[in-house]
């Protein structure tokens, strides 16, 4: 796979040195291989690489599942117990906020939280750290915890020999990055849960992914790994020191490029780019690379860029035809959930059929941006519906009344409220019986419901999911809705008009629909994230824009208040990474709250950047400048360039990093790159210290920074490159001055909005506006009240005469940026 240099370098480091070979446990306990097995369990879609890594001092006063064919009784954070089942255990994350740590305050395990009173108990002890990652949907973390966290003779082991530490990764994704990459290092492997030994010090020795709790397979049981390494570190405590002392130089050494580029690459780069992705296309039902399938939101933002950019390049053509084939096909798999909306994480199968059904806010909130970019591509309806089909969800499922959105739901249920235990898909599949008992009495020209909701969606009898992908035989005589034919080809199968099918499966939706709603549903991680609202924030602002949906914008000016009001410290002026939703329903802050990490000030700052040029509020602007300005405070790598992922002020943190690779969210730094360039476009160039140079000139430090990442592996940064084409391109600026409320003004504003301009910045002036109330770049061709709207489009630094006809409007932007630059 591209881009793991810098790991492949670490991992035979680690394994060819003779005193980490000692210690390193491996997860493979024989050569029998069962990767085949559990592949399509990995999580491929997020590959976090190292970039830049600088070492933090420690400070002295801070100091999936193997189960033989068994069912797994996952365990309920949210089942009431009354005072008969009180808890037999409770430990250190009872006072906890994270829905995912609270989920396991009641192991038998004596679990810390992340912090100074686990670590100081660590050194004073005398004991190696056991740190265990992972996140409230996380379908094997839920095994790992019923299988050996809630086993008391494994917790004994736990206990006896380890200081045990539980972190939420989405609530610390400074802590899983850095353990990350040793454990893909060390491993080659990247899902959660995860499991890292530490020593005192908080360097890692050893580490894996999910354990069995014994010896199976050929798979390192996970009562075998915490014996073994007790076991070392009883006998030889220093080797184990110099275990961690040797990793962490590894990282930071493997961190440091002697041959960083000094200049910005240029076009052949996303050429080849293009070329790349081209070769791991799968044609028949799209995506880049086989099975497990992620979205990849980032590559088809990159796609469409490209595309827009040059609508007669034949690649750029065939660009367009991957990411529309793609997104249709997502739609139409089984990771959308047909009946109650919205698309689940990724799917094992290489048709979108068989897949984890957890539901995440940042796919939810990127998918919208693609549907959205499809539909002003083609106009075609249909990815439109897909759009208020996936915002509908977020609305109805995941939003709190007060604006914020929740993270996530959960991949397994109960069966029915009567079952104590959970199980994978329960909410969302279905056996032919209970579809029949629903469905079959209702009939269109003596043709039942029943057969033509089973013909369209692929339901048999037997179940529709093959044993293959059903490790532990949970999936039995199940189906998961997924359409394979056309719509064309059922209505001319059981010859009705187009109407009377679309009645049909409207209604059919609606009754499954009711009947799952007396499902018991699966958990809500109610935790609310900087970071995701701002994806969200973006999503609903640009939809609102490309659909002319103003609802859209009502909401992302409401989940904009929201965060201000919930995830801002007015007195710092400074973001929080998180809040929650307590018993009652209030939104709830920490004690000692989360500080935001990079990707919450970037993909906040992008939200905001979107919801100006969707409600032409100045105030998001100015906001998103305030926020770009306290980013580079705390981020900014003022030596090589770019910024870390997290602050300096957490000495826990032993490496500071730089995300290298846009996966199933896209990196702080390419979203930031593009940030600063649309900030540059807004700014005022007589203003030295705050202007559009300088701005300009650190995102093309972000390139530089990158430029031997990108040209050595151009597919690992998608956004980044689209990034690169905005730089070298220049943004598209649209100026218009008119009254807001000007039907001529509103008309040049939607021919702007419905069409497909990334690197498009829109800045409408009203001229009975006072200065203050103008953008920048809007001071010198605002024009009085009595001569009319009109509109200028500047690209690369040259500006078009005053336009006051819409029809040169479009004109003028169908030229695309190619074309102009060939002038």
């Amino acid at each position: 796979m591209e881009g793991v240099r810098s790991f492949l370098l670490l991992r035979k480091f680690l394994t060819s040195d003779n005193v980490l070979k000692n210690i390193i446990v491996n997860q493979n306990a024989s050569k029998e291989r069962i990767a085949d097995r559990v592949s399509i369990y990995r999580n491929l879609c997020s590959q976090k690489r190292l970039s830049t890594a600088v070492l933090n001092k420690i400070s002295s006063k801070t100091t999936r599942s193997f189960s033989d064919g068994k069912t797994i009784m996952l365990s309920s954070s949210s089942k009431t117990q009354s005072v008969a089942d009180k808890p037999k255990y409770t430990n250190g994350l009872i006072n906890e906020k994270s829905p995912y740590l609270l989920q396991h305050a009641h192991n038998p395990v004596q679990w810390y939280p992340w912090g100074p009173e686990a670590i100081e108990k660590a050194k004073v002890q005398k004991k190696l750290i056991f740190l265990s990652v992972g996140y409230s949907t996380c379908h094997w973390c839920h095994v790992m915890e019923k299988e050996s966290f809630e086993n008391e003779n494994v917790a004994k082991i736990m206990n006896d020999h380890y200081i045990n530490i539980k972190v939420d990764r989405e609530e610390r994704p400074d802590i899983d990055l850095v353990y990350l990459s040793f454990v893909m290092a060390s491993t080659g492997n990247e899902s959660w849960p995860m499991s890292v030994f530490l020593t005192p010090d908080l360097q890692p020795v050893s580490g894996g992914t999910y354990f069995p709790p014994e010896d199976r397979w050929g798979h390192l049981g996970f009562k075998t790994a915490l014996l073994t390494l007790a076991k070392k570190w009883k006998e030889n405590p220093q080797q184990c020191l110099e275990v961690g002392q040797h990793v962490i130089i590894a990282l930071q050494q493997l961190s440091v490029d002697d041959n960083l580029s000094t200049v910005v690459l240029g076009e052949g780069i996303w050429d080849k780019c293009v070329q790349k992705y081209m070769l791991l296309y799968e044609t028949e039902f799209g995506g880049f690379g086989m099975a497990p399938k992620f979205p990849h939101a980032s590559i088809l933002n990159f796609h469409f860029h490209y595309y827009a950019r040059d609508k007669s390049n034949p690649d750029g053509k065939k660009c367009l035809e991957m990411c529309l084939y793609t997104l249709t096909k997502i739609a139409k798999g089984a990771v959308h959930d047909h009946v109650c909306s919205g698309f689940a994480r990724y799917s094992d199968g290489n048709d979108w059929h068989v897949h984890h059904f957890e539901k995440m806010l940042y796919d939810q909130a990127q998918l919208v941006v693609a549907y959205t970019d499809a539909f002003l591509a083609t106009k075609d309806e249909f990815y439109a519906d897909i759009v208020y089909d996936i915002i509908k969800y977020v609305n109805r499922d995941l939003r709190h009344e007060s604006g914020g959105y929740f993270s996530a739901e959960d991949s397994d249920s109960f069966p029915t409220f009567e079952t104590t235990y959970k199980k994978e898909g329960a909410f969302c599949l279905w056996e032919y019986n209970e579809l029949k008992e629903l469905l079959n009495d209702k009939k269109i020209n003596d043709i039942s419901y029943l057969e033509i909701f089973c013909e369209y969606f692929s339901i048999n009898e037997e179940g529709n999911i093959s044993p293959i992908t059903d490790l532990r035989g949970e999936l039995v005589h199940k189906n998961a809705l997924i359409i394979y034919d056309s719509k064309e080809e059922i209505i001319q199968k059981f010859n009705l008009s187009t109407e009377e099918f679309n009645q049909v499966i409207k209604d059919c939706i609606k009754i499954v629909y009711d009947a799952r709603k007396n499902r018991p549903r699966p958990d809500l991680d109610t935790k609310i994230l900087c970071s995701w609202n701002g994806l969200m924030l973006s999503a609903l602002a640009q939809a609102g824009q490309g659909l002319g949906e103003n609802s859209f914008v009502d909401d992302a000016i409401k989940t904009a208040y929201f965060i201000k009001k919930y995830l801002y410290d007015v007195t710092t002026t400074t973001l929080l990474h998180s809040c929650y939703r307590d018993d009652n329903g209030d939104i709830l802050k920490m004690k000692n709250p989360i500080k935001a990490f990079l990707d919450d000030y970037a993909f906040l700052i992008k939200g905001l950047l979107d919801l100006y040029e969707a409600s032409f509020d100045r105030r998001w602007l100015n906001w998103a400048r305030e926020l770009q300005l306290k980013q580079n405070d705390m981020f900014w790598d003022s030596k090589d360039g770019g910024y870390f992922t997290c602050s300096a002020e957490d000495k826990t943190i032993v490496l500071r990093l730089k995300e290298d690779h846009d996966g199933a969210e896209p990196s702080g730094n390419s979203v930031s790159c593009h940030n600063l360039l649309r900030l540059a476009a807004h700014a005022d160039k007589s203003d030295e210290e705050n202007g559009g140079e300088k701005k300009r000139d650190m995102a093309k430090k972000i390139l530089v920074a990158f430029a031997k990442r990108l040209n050595d592996s151009p597919t690992a940064l998608p956004e980044m490159m689209s990034a690169l084409m905005f730089y070298n391109d220049s943004p598209t600026k649209v100026l218009i001055s008119g009254g807001r409320s000007d039907p001529r003004t509103l008309e040049m504003v939607r021919a702007v909005r419905t069409r497909l301009l990334p690197g498009r910045v829109l800045c409408v002036a009203d001229p009975a506006d006072t200065p203050a109330g103008m953008s920048d770049i809007l001071l010198h061709h605002v024009k009085p009240a009595n001569v009319g709207p009109r509109a200028h489009v500047c690209r690369r630094y040259a500006c078009s005469l005053p336009l006051t006809d819409v029809k040169q409007l479009e004109n003028l932007l169908d030229e695309t940026p190619a074309a102009v630059a060939k002038k």
